[in-house]
């Protein structure tokens, strides 16, 4: 079969098209002069009927305004949709987030779970001075859980196979003496890594105000908020 290429196709429909062209003119120059003006009078004649039909006509123009009308209503019917799903996607999205941000704020002793009653096993109280045993910064107690409670990938890299037990220990979230220069402004450690210091009242951090009001001369005394969460302590 052969092949015929885009303009060799053009080409012929051009061809056949004219054609047609051809006969009419043939016909229209083939009329006298009354035949064509007959012609023109009829042609004019069906445009206007078709104009005023179309743009004259009140039932015209109430056939167009009810196609518009149910246009815009499928438009308004989508856009109802697409809107409701939008508010759905986002406010999941948005709820999602906000258990997120609780998951993380239940971590490292900073959730607001009232912590009461208070196991025996605890050692240690909120406002207490405290020395890290291998690493020698001191600090205060802000928190504790009965347990680490922490990312998964967190406690997998702070306590390898060998010290998976520690996971079970009491842990506390310690502000970090600046004093110490030691870099970090917190820590989340367990409860056999810090000592207790009686009578040290200076701890420099910008956030002592926000859980403490004062010293008593053996720990730091808790504000209204913290000793809600904290009320044995």
């Amino acid at each position: 079969m052969p092949h015929i290429s885009a303009a060799a196709a053009l080409h012929i429909c051009m061809l056949l098209s004219a054609l047609p062209a051809q006969y009419l003119i043939s016909q229209w120059y083939g009329m006298d002069t009354a035949q064509r003006i007959q012609i023109t009078e009829r042609l004019i004649i069906a445009s206007w009927s078709s104009f005023t039909k179309s743009y004259l006509s009140l039932d015209a123009w109430a056939d167009h305004l009810k196609l518009w009308l149910s246009k815009t209503r499928t438009c308004l019917n989508v856009g109802l949709l697409i809107l409701h799903f939008r508010n759905w996607y986002y406010g999941e999205k948005k709820t999602k987030t906000g258990d997120n941000e609780a998951e993380t704020h239940s971590y490292f002793a900073e959730s607001t779970h009232v912590r009461s009653p208070k196991p025996e096993y605890i050692q240690f109280s909120v406002g207490q001075v405290i020395v890290h045993k291998r690493f020698g910064y001191s600090g205060v107690i802000v928190g504790w859980d009965v347990k680490a409670k922490a990312p998964e990938e967190w406690l997998q890299h702070k306590y390898p196979p060998a010290k998976q037990d520690l996971k079970d220990t009491p842990h506390y979230r310690i502000l970090i003496n600046k004093a110490n220069g030691f870099g970090k402004s917190t820590a989340y450690i367990p409860e056999e890594e810090i000592t207790i210091i009686m009578g040290l009242e200076v701890v420099h951090h910008p956030d002592m105000k926000a859980y403490f009001s004062g010293y008593d001369g053996s720990k730091y005394i808790m504000q209204r908020w913290l000793k809600k969460i904290y009320p044995h302590d």
